[in-house]
């Protein structure tokens, strides 16, 4: 079992802020839309990942007929619009600390101008396609409630269940997949465990320790990107240190 993973907290932590910025209901059908294009198409019978993705859009009360559009537009059933693209964007902020980028867009020219201007602001710069990408590897992470069970217990489960590893947060178990398992894990877990979250993540190799004003910018950066509508998710490999930030 290995040490917890300091960003998958820092997203936890932020997540409980999410609600508040009006970007739920853009997010779960970004989720949707991922879901249906990388996870073996519109049908959720076949598509494990869409009938998660389903399952968290109806959790934030969307309509079933928002979901359904959001489906047939990811499978080009419907066209009321212009054609989404996913794109993934690099770049360097406070410290030389690495940041990817994940969006989906209608309009690369806004969205490359957003993404920039957010970077100059806090100090950082955005960088070439695979610029810090090599830094990052996919994984799947899921999360379990302490409460809910003990370590042995988990890490019996997870492992028979084909995960990679468990690792401890304060109140969470944290189960790290290879992406190709992560919904055959998912589902195995789901049949005697409340799964809290599952999602695939960019896991850096190497951390940077961020302290003081390079700390308080970098909190900005991925802040300012996360309140742009058409960025799904940011990764990046800096460390918070505890304390540094009031």
């Amino acid at each position: 079992m290995s040490g917890h993973s300091k960003w998958a907290t820092i997203k936890r932590k932020k997540g409980a802020t999410d609600a508040k910025r009006g970007k739920i209901f853009t997010r779960a059908i970004h989720e949707v839309v991922v879901a249906v294009r990388e996870g073996g198409g519109g049908d959720p019978n076949g598509n494990a990942r869409l009938r998660f993705a389903i399952d968290r859009a109806k959790a934030v009360n969307m309509p079933n007929d928002t979901i359904d559009r959001a489906i047939k537009r990811a499978t080009g059933e419907l066209k009321d619009g212009a054609e989404q693209q996913e794109l993934t964007y690099e770049g360097y902020g406070p410290g030389g600390a690495a940041v990817l980028v994940e969006v989906i867009t209608d309009n690369k020219n806004r969205t490359v101008g957003e993404i920039r201007g957010a970077f100059t602001r806090a100090g950082g710069a955005l960088g070439e396609n695979g610029c810090v990408g090599w830094m990052f590897k996919k994984k799947g992470m899921l999360t379990v409630k302490k409460s809910d069970i003990g370590e042995e217990q988990v890490l019996e489960q997870a492992l028979e269940a084909g995960a990679e590893d468990v690792a401890g947060s304060e109140e969470h178990w944290e189960i790290t997949t290879d992406p190709t398992a992560f919904h055959t894990v998912r589902m195995s877990l789901e049949k005697s465990l409340k799964i809290e979250t599952a999602e695939l993540q960019h896991i850096p190799g190497t951390w940077v320790t961020l302290r003081g004003k390079e700390a308080e910018s970098m909190i900005r950066l991925v802040e300012a990107l996360d309140d742009l509508d058409d960025v799904l998710n940011v990764w990046t490999n800096s460390d918070i240190e505890e304390g540094s930030v009031e």
